[in-house]
């Protein structure tokens, strides 16, 4: 490809030298062999298939300042002979420290910085650092203002000792769309600062990516690992999204990426600079499928679009606004639903308090009905405690189960309330087979609801213990003995 430009580039000279309506001497100073004299030409994006003979060098230059490479270390503890640790209860643990090597981009000229989450997990229970590497080189440590696995975005903060910084913007146009050139940088497999260039590929992908909220754009753009946080950036140097992860066989880029969009991104940094730890986020509360084929025919419909609803939280926004089981959700905000992903998503995009109006089909007719955008509630409290003593709960971490924390911890809010087992760490809980995940249904045959009732119901026991929990649908019932 580079040798049929190098080819061509010349050849589109001369014929525009020749097509010049004041081009006859020209012409004939081409045929004698002497090449006229020429101004040099000035770059600028392409901005038509013409132009793609230009160059991205403007917009690159533009962008590149802002650029970071986020090197992250963390120390962790392992043991080190699984021999020794089987047979003498506990090996000496040693410290390893693991390094993550990502990219980010500079949003405020005061040294605030976007990155993904997995950049820097780990770090923000205080184990471990973060360094940033500016594009002239120069080294900060970081600090996180806030970290959000859910759309797997971390806001950074250097200190510039008031220095002034180059800074992308974060588009607001919000008018991306399929086909439109976009660059990705960053600093794949550590070689240093690197721009690739591509094109949307897709948008609204929701079936897609570790984390559990996202509506992500598909590009072409070679992505690496290393340019993970990096900016996906559109023809006016402007920030569209943030490079995230890749589906590939191979480890390496097969075309096809995709980035957490620029209105993502917005929110979480808007709540970091509002000095939020978190980022809140409305939810709709409904569980359902996408309409297929088949459902579409059964329900009347001359196509399948939208997601037909199976489940309405009580209480939920979706269920004071009178959503029903047997609705088909069509739109939101204008905007197509067609999987439970992308009506969380337009929901979750919204401010708390928002009004939201959404389409949906019941029955026969389609109707245009507002959704006030609310939080999810956090009934019954949350109430997270580590468990300690001689029972078999010891070492494992419970929390109450509410909508809140089941967005918090990605599980399924429709599982029921309850108590859940969210850590298993030292103690009779690991040897007592406990997961995380497990429910405790049950503690010698006193039924369990909250984390209070299972520290009543470990109090004063003896040796003779019956448990009952429940994994993944099924109950399961176990007696121990301490």
């Amino acid at each position: 490809m580079k040798t049929t430009l190098r080819v061509l580039l010349p050849v589109v000279v001369l014929l525009a030298a020749c097509s010049n309506p004041t081009g006859q001497t020209q012409a004939q100073s081409v045929t004698s062999g002497a090449i006229p004299d020429m101004p040099a030409p000035t770059k600028r994006a392409p901005a038509d298939s013409a132009s793609m003979k230009l160059s991205f060098s403007p917009v690159v230059k533009r962008a590149a300042p802002a650029v970071v490479n986020v090197a992250s270390r963390r120390v962790v503890r392992q043991r080190v002979d699984p021999f020794w640790d089987f047979f003498m209860g506990g090996g000496a643990p040693r410290e390893q420290v693991q390094g993550s090597l990502g990219s980010g981009a500079i949003v405020r000229a005061d040294g605030v910085i976007i990155t993904n989450h997995h950049n820097i997990e780990g770090i923000v229970e205080g184990k471990g650092d973060i360094t940033v590497q500016l594009a002239d080189r120069r080294e900060f440590p970081a600090t996180v203002l806030l970290d959000d696995p859910r759309a797997d975005l971390a806001v950074l903060k250097i200190d510039t000792k008031g220095e002034k910084l180059p800074v992308m913007a974060i588009d607001d146009q919000e008018q991306l769309e399929v086909g439109d050139l976009v660059l990705a940088m960053g600093n794949p497999f550590g070689v240093g600062q690197t721009v690739t260039n591509g094109i949307v590929s897709a948008l609204a992908r929701t079936d897609v990516g570790a984390a559990d909220y996202g509506s992500y754009i598909q590009t072409d753009a070679a992505i690496n690992p290393g340019n993970s946080g990096g900016p996906l950036v559109d023809m006016d140097g402007d920030l569209v999204g943030i490079n995230t992860f890749i589906i590939s066989r191979s480890g390496s880029s097969s075309g096809v990426g995709f980035a957490i969009p620029a209105n993502v991104v917005r929110q979480v940094v808007g709540a970091a600079l509002g000095g939020a730890h978190v980022v809140v986020r409305p939810w709709l509360g409904v569980k359902g499928q996408p309409v297929t084929g088949d459902i579409a025919k059964s329900l009347g419909m001359t196509a399948p679009r939208g997601v037909l609803i199976a489940q309405v939280y009580p209480g939920s926004s979706a269920d004071r606004a009178g959503l029903k089981e047997g609705d088909v959700i069509l739109s939101i905000d204008g905007r197509p639903v067609n999987d439970e992903g992308g009506g969380a998503f337009a929901i979750g995009a919204h401010k708390v308090g928002d009004r939201v109006p959404m389409q949906i089909k019941r029955n026969d007719r389609e109707q245009t009905i507002t959704v006030r955008a609310d939080v999810a509630p956090e009934t019954p409290a949350k109430d997270e405690r580590a468990i300690k003593g001689n029972n078999p709960f010891s070492g494992a971490t419970l929390v109450n189960l509410s909508p809140a924390v089941a967005q918090e911890l990605n599980v399924d809010p429709f599982l029921g309330r309850g108590v859940l087992v969210t850590q298993i760490g030292q103690g009779y809980a690991m040897s007592a087979g406990l997961r995380p995940g497990d429910f405790v249904r049950e503690i010698n045959g006193r039924p369990i609801n909250t984390v209070a009732d299972v520290a009543a119901a470990t109090t004063g026991q003896g040796r003779n213990w019956t448990v009952t929990i429940e994994r993944q649908g099924q109950r399961i019932t176990a007696r121990l003995t301490l």
